[in-house]
């Protein structure tokens, strides 16, 4: 009996297949569902948990019919970087309220969980602090990473 996978698998895979696309060995259309199976040697359900955590972070899209697409064009930083940005973007201070998750899921075209997991980081990161019934407000700025 083939053992189960370890907790976390999809993630894994997911990462694998981000860091394929941002190095460009995977352009257009990705391997089918049963392809990605066959190379990581697990189930397909695990494949699509992670082919739906890149489509939450826009890296791919699926395209009925045919598979699942490299999003071209779009912003491929993961969701975590680009809520990172918005405190940059909309010129945000230390003590200035956060957007909403609800805003947040409609300026990304992301679910609420995927968001809810973006915020939780930024706050372990201590970029953001949230006061029940009052919101969330920018506790930090993010420092820049620098550019070589």
């Amino acid at each position: 009996m083939p053992q189960a996978s370890p907790r976390g698998t999809y993630s894994v895979i997911a990462k694998n297949l981000h860091a394929a696309i941002e190095a460009g060995e995977v352009k257009g259309t990705l391997p089918s569902e049963a392809t990605l199976m066959m190379s990581h040697g697990v189930s397909r359900n695990t494949i699509r948990r992670a082919l739906k955590l890149l489509q939450n972070e826009g890296i791919v899209h699926p395209a009925p019919g045919i598979g699942w697409h490299v999003s071209e064009g779009s912003d491929r930083r993961s969701l975590l970087e680009r809520l990172i940005a918005v405190i940059a973007e909309d010129s945000l201070a230390v003590g200035d309220p956060y957007p909403s998750e609800a805003r947040l899921c409609e300026r990304f075209d992301t679910s609420r969980t995927a968001v809810r997991r973006a915020i939780a980081q930024m706050e372990g990161r201590g970029l953001l602090s949230t006061v029940h019934g009052k919101g969330r407000t920018v506790r930090s700025l993010p420092v820049p990473l620098e550019q070589p």
